[in-house]
C-alpha cells in the first residue's frame, strides 16, 4: 500500500489497527488549502482501501488549531462564490467511508474546521479547544451544519450559526458535540484509548452499528428500525457471531476475524 503522507497531511498507519491523519499547516492554524483538501482526499482513501486499518484519528499539528476554516485568501482570489461540493473532502458526505473517524480537536476548530470536525463520528477535544461557525462574520454561509441538528439542540444550534460566536470544548462537550475532554497533552492518547475501545468490538459489528446510527438519523422510527435490521443480516450470519458468545461461555477473549 503507498504512503500516503504529504506535507500538509501526514498519514501513520499503526500496527493495532489506527490511522493517524494529521493536518500539518500549523503555521496556517490548520487551514484547508489546496494541498490540505488533497493531502487529506488522499489520506482518507488509504484509510478506506487498507483492509488493517479499522478506525481512523483526525488532529492538527501545533498546539493551537485543529483547523481554522477554508483559506479566504484563496476565496477573495478566485472570486469564489458557491463552493464545488467536492471541493472538501468530507467523510460520510463528498467522500464515502465505512469505517469509524474519530476527530481529536486539540485548538480552534472554526469554520470548515468545525466542518471536518462535525462529519467524524466521534470527537475528543482538547480542553484548550474552542468552536465556532463563523461563517456570519465573513458572509458566508454553512449548509454543511444541516446534521448538527442530529447531534445538539435546536435553539442552541441557532444561537451559534446566528452568532458566530466560539464555544469552549467544555461548553461542547456539555450540549453533546464533544465526546471525551483531556488535558492538550493527553489528547492524542485518549482519542487513541477510545480507538482502542472500539477495536475491541467484532468488526462487522461495528460497521453494523455505525450503520444503525446514520441511517436513524436519514428516516423515521419504523423505516429506520426495517433498514437496520437488514444491514444486520450479515453480521448475524457471520462466524463471528458464533465467535462471540463461543468466547463468552469459554471465559476467553473473542478472536475476531471480519467474517
Amino acid at each position: 500500500m503507498p504512503d500516503a503522507s504529504t506535507d500538509a497531511v501526514l498519514f501513520e498507519a499503526r500496527p493495532d489497527g489506527i490511522a493517524i491523519l494529521t493536518i500539518n499547516r500549523p503555521d496556517q492554524r490548520n487551514a484547508l488549502g489546496r494541498d490540505v483538501r488533497e493531502g487529506l482526499r488522499a489520506a482518507w482513501d488509504r484509510f478506506e482501501t487498507d483492509p488493517a486499518l479499522r478506525v481512523a484519528i483526525l488532529t492538527g499539528a501545533g498546539d493551537k488549531a485543529f483547523c481554522a476554516g477554508g483559506d479566504l485568501k484563496e476565496m477573495v482570489d478566485t472570486g469564489m462564490a458557491v463552493p464545488p461540493r467536492a471541493m472538501f473532502p468530507l467523510p460520510y458526505d463528498s467522500i464515502e467511508l465505512s469505517k469509524p473517524t474519530i476527530a481529536a480537536v486539540n485548538g480552534v476548530a472554526f469554520a470548515g474546521g468545525w466542518m471536518i470536525a462535525q462529519a467524524c463520528d466521534l470527537c475528543v477535544a482538547s480542553t484548550a479547544a474552542r468552536f465556532a461557525i463563523t461563517e456570519v462574520k465573513v458572509g458566508r454561509s454553512s449548509p454543511w451544519a444541516a446534521p448538527l441538528i442530529h447531534m445538539i439542540p435546536q435553539r442552541i444550534m441557532m444561537e451559534i450559526i446566528l452568532t458566530g460566536k466560539p464555544i469552549t470544548a467544555q461548553r461542547a462537550y456539555e450540549i453533546g458535540l464533544v465526546n471525551r475532554l483531556a488535558e492538550p497533552e493527553a489528547l492524542i492518547q485518549a482519542a487513541l484509548d477510545l480507538a482502542a475501545e472500539i477495536l475491541e468490538g467484532a468488526p462487522l459489528s461495528v460497521k453494523a452499528g455505525r450503520d444503525t446510527v446514520m441511517l436513524a438519523t436519514e428516516m423515521g422510527r419504523a423505516a429506520a428500525l426495517q433498514a437496520a435490521r437488514a444491514a444486520s443480516e450479515y453480521t448475524y450470519n457471520s462466524k463471528d457471531a458464533q465467535e462471540g458468545p463461543r468466547a463468552f461461555a469459554e471465559k476467553r477473549t473473542p478472536q475476531w476475524t471480519g467474517r
